[in-house]
This record gives C-alpha cells, structure tokens and sequence, in this order.
C-alpha cells in the first residue's frame, strides 16, 4: 500500500478514483449478448454458458432432487451458522416495514401512503472463484418479507454443470425454489426479456464482476435495478485506540474479494499505520487468496490527515462502500458521516459481520454511488403508492387553490374538473 503524507484537498478529487474500470469495452459484448438472448432464449443462454463458462447445459433450470440432495453436502455447522444468519437478517428488516399514516393535510383533505410489492424480482448471486451464499439470504429473506409475488435466482453453474450445494441449500432454507443455471451477462439479459425458461422480471439484484454489472447498466434500459455497483471496498480511519492486527484482518478481508477491490486506510498518526501495514504483511503470507489480496492492495492507499474530522471529510467525498471507525471514542463523529454504505463502529465491529450474520445487508453501493444509493433494504423491494381522499368540503377548501394554479398554467380542462364539483355543491 503507498503512504500518503498530508495531500493538500486540491489533491483528494484525485486521491478517491477508484481502479480504472471502463465498460466502454464491454459494451458492444453486452449489447450482442443481450440482442440473441432477446431473440434466441434458451439456447442462447446454453451458448454463452459454453463459450464464457465452458459448460454444456441440459437442463437450465435446477430440478428439485438436486435442491434436496444439496441438504445432505451442507455440514451440520454450517446449516447451524446460516440459520442464525437469517435469523438476524430476518429481525433487522422485518423491523422496516411501514406502518400506514393517514395525514389530513387540510380539513378533509386526507393522504396517505401505501407499500406494494414488486410482483416479479430476479436475484443475481455469483459463484465464480466464491460461491456467495450469503447474498442469497440478503436478497432472498426481504424480498420474502416484502411479499414479491415470484422470486427467481440465477447463479452459474460450476465445471460439472452443477449449482453450489449452499447456494441451493440456502435458498431452499429461505422458500425459494425457481433457480436456474445461468451466470454472466447472459443470465442479466435472460432476466431482463424472458426466455422459454427463465421468468422475465421487473428488478434485478445482486453483485458481480465487471461482465455482469455492465450488463445491469445495459438492463436499466428495459428493467430496474436495484443499484450500480463495481468493486468491493473499504475505508477504515483509526488512531491510538486502534488495535493493528484487527484492522489489517479487516483490510484483507476486502482485498481477498478481487484484484480490482479497494482499501483506505485514514489516520492522523504514521505509527499506527505502519504497524498496521507490517500486520497486514504477516497475515497475507497466510491467506489462500493472497495473490488476489496482494494485487488489490497495489491499487490501495494509507493516507495520514491533520485531524480525524478531516478524515472524515476525505471519506464523505470518497464515499466507500463500507466505513470502519476503529476507534474506542467515536460518538462525536457518527453525525458527521454523510456519505457510506454501512458503517462499522468500534475495535470489536468487523465488516465481516455485516457480510453475514448482524442482521444488516451486504448489498450496498460502491464506486462512490453512496452519494446518492443506499444498501438494500425492506424498501428495495416495493413501491410506494400514494392515496387521497377528499371529501365535500376538502375540495371546497382546497378547490379555488387548484383553479388559480391550473388556469396560470393554461390547463382548463384541469381547472374545469375543480369548477364543475364546486358548482353542483353551491347548487346543492
């Protein structure tokens, strides 16, 4: 990692790009993909799956003895860890569900706003060098919760033409039933139009690698999505307080995702950076994903700032997917953090815990987009529809105002719809 001493902030605009990721270059790929996709179905997404995966696919969708047999290759540990996973993940986003307000703007004027499902999702859940069984709770358990009338789920298939065991024990735990052997642009577009097999959806979720968040960008243009995303990555401020050989675990822990990951690491104190690199070091040497690790980390920065409030002015501009506050005294800083994903607070408060298990969600905005994305969430799920209800005198209240505003805009007809009501109430 380079060591940055005091940049100026004319130089931080600089100092937050991210890797160079340019989908310039995929985007007549994506584009073909998704036109014979479109037209082709199927066989489409079993070409794509030979040429890009180099698997030959019978059967696109899983049947439901494989959904059982995955039951039996899932160690009773990890049944036992995934169930109190989705019980936490349960308990924090059962906790978003609104609870309807009726609001009387004017004397009977009433409003009120209700929350719909979206009646068909589509769940991305990769499995190329780590099968993310994870994601499959994050996604599944609130689009459950949410009432999506159909949930499917594609993930790619391995060598052997097979879905993960706990990709499909997972979702089995978590009623989802329709999974389908499909991966990488083809199964974004598969997703976006419909083939013979695969539902077409009304939003798109989930991470992946550059192919696949080219082909979310692509499918914006037809389906929503439930944000853009790159990279994985972290930003961590410390000082004194912190402890080293915690926060370089944390640093590798996003640095092991992919070569293009990212890691920042914000102190006033060169000491306690340093002793945090030297940690990071030893730890590395023992990571099966070292080379992966060791490449992120290239493209990485510890940076040393007058002040802590200026650290986190830096990660407000940079805003990471994931903050760390590996500090012991941080409640005077919590309001100043305008711009993250999730934020992790405290020596004991590893990201590592919202990947899996403390009840938040791991889908969360990267390259920046927490400027103006959140993480997904209960809300991710539904729409919002707004009522109102106006009674004789609301309109009588509210109606002269609605008249003068529609006839400036030169809209009569707008106006009229107000007139002809108050007319026949003044004649009543």
């Amino acid at each position: 990692m380079q060591i940055l001493l005091q940049p100026p902030e004319s130089d931080w605009q600089s100092l937050i790009q991210r890797p160079a990721s340019s989908f310039h270059d995929l985007e007549e790929l994506v584009k073909q993909v998704f036109k014979s996709v479109q037209l082709n179905g199927d066989k489409a997404v079993n070409d794509y799956t030979l040429q890009f995966d180099k698997v030959v696919m019978d059967e696109i969708k899983v049947n439901e003895k494989e959904i059982r047999d995955s039951i039996k290759k899932i160690p009773a540990k990890l049944r036992s860890a995934i169930g109190l996973a989705k019980k936490n993940i349960e308990i924090f986003h059962s906790s978003q569900t609104d609870k309807m307000k009726i609001i009387e703007t004017t004397k009977g004027v009433k409003c009120w706003r209700e929350s719909r499902p979206i009646e068909n999702v589509g769940l991305y859940i990769p499995s190329g060098s780590a099968p993310l069984f994870s994601t499959v709770l994050m996604l599944g358990i609130p689009a459950m919760i949410a009432g999506c009338n159909e949930i499917i789920l594609c993930t790619p298939p391995g060598k052997n033409g097979e879905i993960h065991p706990a990709i499909l024990y997972t979702a089995s735990l978590i009623g989802i039933s329709s999974i389908y052997k499909a991966g990488g642009i083809q199964a974004i577009a598969a997703m976006t139009f419909g083939t013979e097999t695969i539902p077409k959806t009304d939003k798109i979720f989930g991470p992946g690698n550059q192919f696949v968040t080219a082909a979310k960008l692509h499918a914006q243009k037809f389906v929503a999505i439930d944000m853009p995303a790159g990279p994985s990555e972290v930003l961590i401020i410390v000082d004194k307080t912190s402890r080293p050989e915690f926060v370089a675990a944390d640093l590798l822990s996003q640095a092991e995702h992919g070569i293009d990951s990212q890691v920042i690491l914000l102190s006033t104190d060169r000491i306690i950076i340093e002793k945090i690199l030297h940690e990071a070091e030893i730890q590395l040497n023992k990571l099966p994903r070292k080379e992966i690790a060791q490449q992120a980390l290239v493209n990485s920065k510890a940076i040393i700032l007058k002040s802590i409030e200026e650290c986190i002015a830096f990660s407000n501009m940079y805003a990471p997917e994931h903050m760390i506050l590996a500090m012991k005294k941080i409640k005077h800083l919590t309001n100043k953090i305008i711009n993250a994903g999730s934020v992790f607070i405290g020596n004991y408060s590893c990201e590592s815990a919202g990947d899996y298990a403390s009840g938040t969600n791991h889908t969360l905005p990267t390259n920046g987009y927490a400027r103006s994305y959140s993480g997904v969430s209960l809300d991710s799920f539904v729409k919002k529809i707004t009522f109102q209800k106006v009674s004789k005198k609301g309109i009588q209240n509210i109606g002269p105002v609605i008249e003068c505003m529609a006839e400036a805009e030169q809209l009569h007809a707008h106006k009229n719809a107000v007139t002809i009501r108050l007319k026949t109430l003044a004649n009543d």
